[in-house]
């Protein structure tokens, strides 16, 4: 059971490493905001998935995964209110270097 929640982990890091690797190389703000997103979302599953499968007290398992359904809830809203505020105040969907 340790090997799979070391693994889990060792996932959870390669993808935050990976995709701050990648949003570097992103061109458009709003791409950058949508990775973001999208790699925390992935690398805190993982994370909570092994703490789950590590937890010993059943109490600690639904709390984990109350977690996961609030992650699934909040983090899309968050994301859609930091683009939204994004064109809100003016910056250009794509630029120059896009094209």
């Amino acid at each position: 059971m340790n090997i799979i929640v070391y693994i889990l982990l060792v996932l959870s890091w390669l993808f935050v490493i990976f995709g701050m690797i990648a949003i570097f190389g992103l061109k458009n703000l709003y791409t950058r905001i949508l990775t973001a997103a999208t790699i925390d979302t992935v690398a805190s599953f993982l994370m909570l998935i092994a703490l789950i499968i590590v937890s010993a007290r059943f109490d600690y398992g639904i709390r984990l995964a109350l977690l996961i359904l609030f992650l699934l809830i909040t983090n899309p809203i968050s994301s859609h209110v930091n683009i939204r505020s994004a064109y809100l105040i003016g910056i250009p969907i794509s630029t120059q270097e896009d094209k």
